[in-house]
């Protein structure tokens, strides 16, 4: 039996190692099937990113599709049951890497396109991708430079379903309608070395820094609110020594983050910490990055689309969640746009012997096609 039209471009999506920032031949197979289809595609290259920006139609509303062509690395191959990069199906479930994060809600993004489309060539309304091989990685030329070009344009997304893979235990049973900010930072303590057996000529950094991040790991950042969790501090890195067990160190470093909800601003954050810092009296100093603001798309016409294509094609009451990490959706809902994440189960992303459902992929196409149909279909 030959494959379904979604299953055999998952596969042929997956069959290409396009490890982070390599895009190799995903989009220009995207191309050939969007240009018959009546999408202008147009390639945006970004230092070594290569973006895919297609539009059908001129008029509102704008609904696109976004998404990664990219992979994280498979690590050990050896691990893995099947070649990474070799799609198969066994059980009824395709493995490879990138099946579930996002090759397969690509291919049923562009089934559930195609499909609608040929029933619909008459819809009202715009249909576009915005598609990326630089998500896994710093997330520096792709989609924020894509957005960054359409905007000095003019040209705006009023809808945006992201494939990142949302749902948990069954395909479309949860919807992520937002997600929290990410502000994390390297802080830097100065302190002076010295022998361990001659302290009181020494000022050891580590010692210095313990009792303000004990402080911070005890602050009550806020308590959410609806939508969001409370926001989180955590400490992923403490460097500082020399590797030799009796010198005091003159210098530690310390990586942390916070993901943070709509009760607070990056300002925020950084002054509370400041403040936390400043009353111990030690030497420091912070350099901040800000990869996401916090977003949300509490209601609207997408949200009431999706929720009800996934009732009507898998009887499940979906659940909105902002929990999670970030993802490119951060970049195009400060433009004004409702952003969903909608994809298939995440059990096995950046694992070794990444897997997803065939069936879930099938149903994923369908409830895309319905969205389309919700949205710009009267």
């Amino acid at each position: 039996m030959s494959d379904s039209p979604t299953l055999a471009l998952s596969k042929a999506l997956i069959n290409q190692p396009s490890v982070t920032p390599e895009d190799l031949n995903c989009q220009p197979m995207m191309i050939d099937m969007l240009e018959p289809l009546g999408f202008e595609c147009e390639t945006m290259q970004f230092e070594d990113v290569r973006n895919l920006w297609a539009r059908k139609g001129q008029a509102g509303p704008l609904v696109c599709f976004a998404g990664h062509t990219d992979v994280v690395p498979t690590g050990p191959v050896e691990e893995w049951t099947h070649p990474p990069f070799a799609a198969k199906v066994v059980d009824g479930m395709l493995h490879g890497r990138g099946a579930a994060d996002m090759k397969g809600s690509i291919a049923a993004f562009m089934v559930a396109t195609e499909r609608f489309v040929k029933k619909h060539p008459n819809h009202k309304g715009s249909i576009a991708y915005l598609i990326t091989s630089d998500e896994e990685g710093p997330s520096i030329n792709g989609t924020v430079k894509v957005i960054e070009a359409l905007e000095a344009r003019n040209e705006k997304i009023q809808m945006c379903i992201v494939g990142e893979p949302s749902s948990t235990t069954l395909c479309g049973d949860t919807i992520k309608n937002g997600r929290r900010g990410s502000l994390g930072a390297v802080m830097t303590v100065k302190g002076i070395q010295g022998h361990v057996a001659y302290p009181h000529l020494a000022k050891n950094p580590i010692h210095l820094a313990m009792p303000a991040l004990t402080e911070m790991t005890q602050e009550e950042w806020d308590q959410g609110n609806d939508f969001f969790p409370a926001t989180t501090f955590q400490i992923s890195n403490f460097n500082g020594g020399t590797g030799a067990t009796n010198v005091i160190p003159g210098a530690a470093e310390i990586v942390f983050n916070f993901r943070f909800s709509t009760e607070l601003t990056e300002q925020e954050l950084k002054d509370r910490t400041h403040a936390i810092m400043d009353k111990y009296g030690f030497d420091y100093h912070i350099d901040w990055k800000l990869s996401g603001h916090p977003f949300l798309t509490a209601e609207g016409s997408l949200v009431e689309a999706a929720v009800k294509a996934i009732k009507d094609v898998t009887g499940i009451n979906t659940e909105l969640s902002t929990s999670g990490g970030t993802s490119d959706g951060r970049f195009i809902a400060p433009t004004g746009a409702q952003v969903l994440e909608l994809g298939p189960i995440n059990a096995t992303i950046h694992q070794v012997n990444e897997h997803v459902s065939v069936n879930d992929l099938e149903q994923l196409t369908v409830i895309y096609e319905r969205i389309l149909e919700n949205l710009l279909v009267d």
